[in-house]
């Protein structure tokens, strides 16, 4: 049996998320596993190295799948642009060591969330980040962006109220870039939970509005309690970018 490694790009905005559901084959995993199984002619389980939520989208998603083929990795590639959605595009497929999971050999990820900060109408970026209008205090938003950084019990910014796990994470880097009206959040870290990130985002933005003070995320770490931290970012801001392997 085969493995093989997949590189793909997708816009989320019409997708149920990452994950194969029940009701719904409106789902990334759930387009790649219907194409590889026609084309393979055999069920096809496609692993990913995380799932997004409904709406975010993803840079540099990697997933996995195992086959019996005689096909090659350029045959795989051409059949899959062929055949998937134009907002599933696929960058790469290469053969994999056997033991090669795409989830489990992860040791690292970077999301990157844009927000629109101006009164300027934003027509056609409007589907693709967070729009605010109101002044953003970027210097408070970077300077509280630094509590982050370390290792942390994140269970107050996850909101699955059921988690069992560790929730301990260390993030390696949060950086804030602007570009005109675009403020674009990069944070990196060894793993990242449920909303984790959607929600950092939101309890900065409240930071730079001045309705959190920019030293209360020390208090929400201790807390773990998800009421304690801001308000969850829309989703179609989020982006994965990149997953980071040994």
């Amino acid at each position: 049996m085969r493995n093989f490694k997949i590189l793909l790009t997708y816009d989320g905005s019409r997708y149920k998320g990452w994950q194969r559901l029940g009701n719904t084959d409106n789902t990334v995993q759930g387009k790649l596993e219907n194409v590889l199984s026609r084309m393979l002619d055999a069920p096809v389980e496609v692993i990913g190295s995380g799932r997004t939520d409904a709406g975010v989208h993803a840079l540099g998603q990697v997933a996995n799948f195992r086959a019996e083929t005689a096909m090659s990795c350029d045959e795989i590639l051409r059949d899959l642009r062929q055949y998937l959605p134009e907002d599933i595009g696929v960058y790469a497929v290469e053969e994999a060591d056997p033991r090669f999971h795409s989830r489990l050999s992860a040791v690292g990820k970077t999301y990157e969330y844009r927000i629109w900060n101006s009164e300027l109408p934003c027509v056609f970026e409007r589907r693709y980040c967070w729009v605010i209008r109101e002044k953003l205090d970027v210097d408070a938003m970077k300077k509280a962006a630094g509590e982050f950084l370390g290792t942390h019990d994140f269970l107050a910014f996850c909101s699955n109220k059921h988690f069992k796990k560790s929730s301990l994470r260390t993030v390696d880097s949060f950086d804030i870039q602007v570009n005109g009206p675009e403020i674009r959040l990069v944070v990196s870290g060894n793993g990242f939970l449920y909303n984790m990130v959607r929600i950092m985002v939101g309890t900065l933005v409240e930071i730079s509005l001045g309705q959190r003070d920019a030293g209360s995320i020390a208090a929400v770490f201790e807390s773990r309690r998800r009421e304690n931290a801001g308000a969850m970012a829309p989703a179609q801001g989020l982006y994965l970018a990149e997953v980071r392997y040994s």
